[in-house]
């Protein structure tokens, strides 16, 4: 299904987008991928958490233990310096990818 094959190629892009705003937890990393989607991209956090620690290793996120009186303890990541060049490099080349598509397909003007 297209659908797989484009979430496989934009997860790390979904998650640098989504850890620009403010420092977040896996889980809540995916469930905002579902909800913003509309339930089209959904993700299990089993495979979620590999992903975060190979851009940790990367050095485009960094991650620490948070505990809260009365909840569990949760890492939080954060983007880092290189994880945003790399955000602002992928998020150009989304760009230009939809506006390919858009004038091949004759969706828009791009």
């Amino acid at each position: 299904m297209l659908t797989e094959a484009l979430k496989k190629g934009s997860t790390e892009f979904l998650i640098l987008s989504l850890l620009e705003a403010e420092p977040r937890h896996g889980y809540e990393i995916q469930k905002l991928i579902e909800s913003r989607s509309r339930g089209v991209l959904t993700f299990n956090v089993a495979s979620l958490y590999p992903l975060l620690y190979k851009m940790e290793d990367r050095g485009w996120i960094v991650g620490r233990w948070v505990e809260k009186t009365g909840e569990r303890r949760r890492r939080f990541y954060k983007l880092t310096a290189a994880g945003r060049a790399a955000l602002d490099a992928q998020r150009e080349s989304w760009r230009e990818f939809v506006a390919a598509i858009n004038r091949v397909s004759g969706l828009g003007y791009a």
